[in-house]
């Protein structure tokens, strides 16, 4: 049985009437797989948004389907880009007995008691902060860690083959480079210093560009007098 669960309705609504079903606080969900035709489905906001935030798209889901219970993984959520506001759902039906793909969030734990963190003030970046997984519904985990409690030097890193999966979950992909990084340090103080030596020069350069372009209007002005001084004849 699964952690997080949900209850559908089924929907006749598509296309442009799906505003109106959003309006009293649905939304609109397809549920693909289980050998049957997708599903079109419904379900309501404040329930559905909770369960989203809770399984991501690697935890499984009991679906209440019209009354019958279905297994699912959330394979993709559109977002409205201005209201941020959950427009569609799409669930794929999955069996407990067979193992499935899930993108799974990778954790960083114990930065703060390195030394790089306690001693040289270093800075982290998490290069990988989402990977595929494959495993049995029951054994996907919630989140991937990695151990950064050893990192000492600026040049340190930490890569996939620090994280030690559970029991029972692999890769997706089988052929991943587990010397990809994960982990990478830099130092904030060496950041700074750049980037203000970086403005200093920018800043003496377009100085010294308004200097020259002052120079070059004062000739040209000077030029113009002198064209327009009278001559001997003139006087």
């Amino acid at each position: 049985m699964a952690e997080y669960k949900l209850t559908l309705e089924k929907r006749e609504v598509t296309g442009k009437k799906l505003k109106d079903l959003r309006a009293t606080g649905m939304i609109p969900s397809v549920v693909y797989g289980g050998g049957k035709e997708p599903e079109l489905m419904a379900s309501e906001y404040v329930a559905t948004e909770k369960v989203l935030l809770g399984a991501g798209y690697h935890s499984p889901i009991d679906l209440t389907v019209d009354g019958k219970k279905k297994l699912a993984i959330v394979k993709e959520v559109d977002i409205d880009p201005v209201t941020r506001k959950i427009m569609n759902i799409e669930f794929q039906a999955i069996s407990a007995k067979e193992a499935v793909v899930a993108t799974t969030p990778v954790v960083v734990v114990n930065f703060e008691e390195s030394e790089a963190s306690k001693t040289y003030h270093f800075a982290m970046n998490l290069l990988i902060d989402e990977i595929d997984v494959k495993a049995k519904p029951a054994d996907l985990p919630k989140e991937l860690t990695i151990d950064a409690s050893g990192l000492v030097n600026v040049d340190d890193k930490l890569t996939l083959a620090a994280i030690k999966l559970p029991e029972g979950v692999e890769y997706a992909d089988k052929e991943i480079d587990l010397e990809q990084a994960v982990v990478s340090l830099y130092d904030p103080a060496a950041e700074a210093e750049k980037r203000a030596a970086e403005e200093a020069a920018e800043a003496a350069a377009a100085e010294a560009a308004a200097t020259e372009e002052n120079a070059e209007e004062a000739s040209e002005e000077t030029s113009v007098e002198e064209k327009t001084e009278p001559t001997e004849e003139e006087k």
